[in-house]
């Protein structure tokens, strides 16, 4: 059973890239560093919370789920609860795993080293694989290679849901990564297009997140990293991103796509 899951969510699945070197404060080696003590939780709020409720039940009861970048395994926790066969989750370095290795131990969840550009896994595996905030930190010009593995993998008629930074202006100019690191946006065109050149037909694209979005990431990045805490007024941010994300208005920041074999 999981060990003490109740913490906030802040873990934005930073994984499989080399890296920029411009700025110590964004390089890969620390980037997945646990320098807060957080735990997988399966309380979530803003974009987390949404990610789950994109992914419809029907593609987690009783299904083979892959988690291509799983973090800390906020989303396992949250696929067990809804009746999953199997999730494995995966990140680039066996460090990236200790977190959700040493915090939850469940026979319906796995935790394994592998690349989003080379998945170790067998063909038509998987009935599902949800990929958040992954994309736009895989080594530039690879997307292509990341959705034929996808597919690969991906038995037909199986899902496959996606989340990266949305190409706005506003998303752009207030994420600092953009500017330090060029932390990459992609359009609705692109991703429509990565998708259908690799065998994969267009269910939905969402655009959501907007101002408490952009102020809650600018509020990670100055406390997690400069300050070495948590968020500064977390639960009050939380509350407003949990009604921004629920509300029925179009976002800005974050792209949210579900793509059919």
């Amino acid at each position: 059973m999981e060990k003490n899951i109740r913490a906030s969510n802040i873990n934005c699945g930073y994984v499989f890239f080399k890296g920029y070197g411009r700025l110590s404060i964004f390089n890969t080696k620390k980037l997945m560093k646990n320098i807060v003590e957080e735990k997988p939780t399966d309380e979530l709020h803003g974009r987390s919370l949404y990610n789950t409720q994109f992914v419809s039940d029907e593609d987690i009861k009783d299904k083979n789920v892959l988690d291509i970048g799983c973090g800390f395994g906020w989303f396992e926790l949250n696929a067990r609860k809804r009746g999953v066969k199997k999730i494995i989750g995966i990140e680039l370095e066996e460090k990236d795993l200790e977190t959700a290795k040493k915090f939850i131990s469940s026979e319906k969840i796995d935790f394994k080293k592998g690349s989003a550009i080379e998945l170790p896994f067998p063909n038509n595996s998987f009935d599902t694989i949800v990929s958040w905030e992954v994309i736009e930190h895989i080594p530039k010009n690879t997307e292509e290679k990341m959705f034929q593995e996808a597919s690969r993998v991906l038995r037909n008629g199986g899902s496959f849901y996606l989340s990266t930074p949305y190409d706005s202006f506003f998303a752009k100019i207030f994420d600092p990564a953009w500017w330090l690191i060029g932390h990459r946006h992609y359009s609705k065109k692109k991703l429509t297009t990565a998708g259908e050149d690799n065998g994969f037909k267009i269910e939905k694209i969402i655009i959501k997140g907007g101002w408490w979005e952009i102020l809650g990431i600018n509020n990670l990045y100055i406390a997690k990293w400069i300050f070495r805490r948590r968020p500064f007024f977390e639960n009050f941010i939380n509350k407003k991103q949990n009604e921004e994300y629920g509300s029925e208005n179009n976002g800005l920041t974050n792209a949210f796509v579900k793509y059919k074999k």
